[in-house]
């Protein structure tokens, strides 16, 4: 298989800068004509140097979270360049703040641009990939390539609502996988490291001494362009950790003790026996938050 995207067409929201430019240049360069979205003006400087590759580029200006600027960049592809067989969910924004100090709106607009951003665009695609493999009786061959974070792995402490969030595309992600297999859709999603105005304040400036930077899109924006491509055909419903030179397969959680009742139901001592025994000389610290996952290094 294949991993030209010659002939597809790829939307990439948040594509005027970080890693959605990256990735944006990365579908181009395998030859894909992209509709960029970001706010307006944006995407305009990503435009013109896909323009300047030889590459093809439209621009869909506004808010993810907003109906209208999915259903903009749906028409953008299908009508403006014939077809749809990539969508990349990058938009994002933060507003970190501790649990007892987030103010409802931090909460909302980190929830409402990651999650209804990439829901809206992804069940604006759905339809449409749906609808035309019930025209023409065969699959459709689509990717969509959704941007969780490890901080749903984690549970930052000052990130509540970037953490849920990201859990919340993790498991959209999977669903996504599942609801259009048979329509010929896969669906995956990246934890990225990298270096971007977003994250400047978590990895600061580069020390590392390299001539690529550790953390930067660079590193991501292949693993993206790859998925998105034929060459990925048997891989979806999946997550993955990259950056800086390194692709890991993330698994998913696993039973660590089962306990079960002595009699007919729980009650109070019974609990208090088995799940409190099993707690008593274990450390308080370790709950679900995968943090061996963060101990990757390259």
């Amino acid at each position: 298989m294949t991993t030209s995207l010659d002939g597809r067409v790829a939307i990439v929201t948040g594509a005027g800068a970080g890693l959605g430019r990256a990735e944006a240049l990365a579908l181009a360069d395998a030859g894909a004509r992209v509709v960029l979205n970001d706010l307006p003006g944006g995407a305009d400087g990503t435009a013109e140097e896909i323009r300047t590759r030889g590459g093809e580029a439209s621009i869909v200006p506004g808010d993810v979270g907003e109906r209208a600027t999915a259903d903009a960049m749906l028409a953008a592809a299908v009508e403006g360049f014939g077809r749809l067989d990539v969508v990349v969910n990058n938009a994002g924004v933060t507003r970190d703040r501790m649990l007892f100090n987030m103010s409802d709106e931090e909460w909302d607009q980190v929830i409402r641009i990651h999650l209804r951003g990439h829901f809206l665009l992804s069940r604006n695609a759905a339809a449409h990939w749906r609808s035309h493999a019930k025209e023409t009786g065969r699959p459709v061959t689509a990717s969509v390539v959704n941007t969780a974070s490890e901080a749903f792995l984690s549970g930052p402490p000052g990130q509540a609502n970037y953490g849920a969030a990201k859990a919340g595309i993790a498991a959209l992600t999977v669903s996504t996988a599942r609801a259009l297999a048979s329509s010929g859709v896969r669906a995956n999603a990246i934890c990225p490291r990298a270096r971007t105005a977003m994250t400047a304040d978590v990895f600061g400036a580069d020390t590392s001494g390299l001539d690529v930077d550790p953390y930067s899109p660079e590193h991501v924006a292949p693993l993206v362009a790859y998925l998105a491509s034929d060459a990925a055909e048997r891989i979806t419903g999946q997550v993955f950790v990259v950056y800086g030179g390194m692709v890991a397969l993330v698994a998913p959680p696993t039973v660590a003790e089962r306990f079960d009742t002595a009699g007919t139901r729980w009650t109070a001592d019974d609990l208090d026996k088995q799940l409190g025994s099993y707690f008593s000389d274990r450390d308080p610290s370790v709950g679900f938050a995968a943090d061996s996952i963060m101990e990757l290094t390259v």
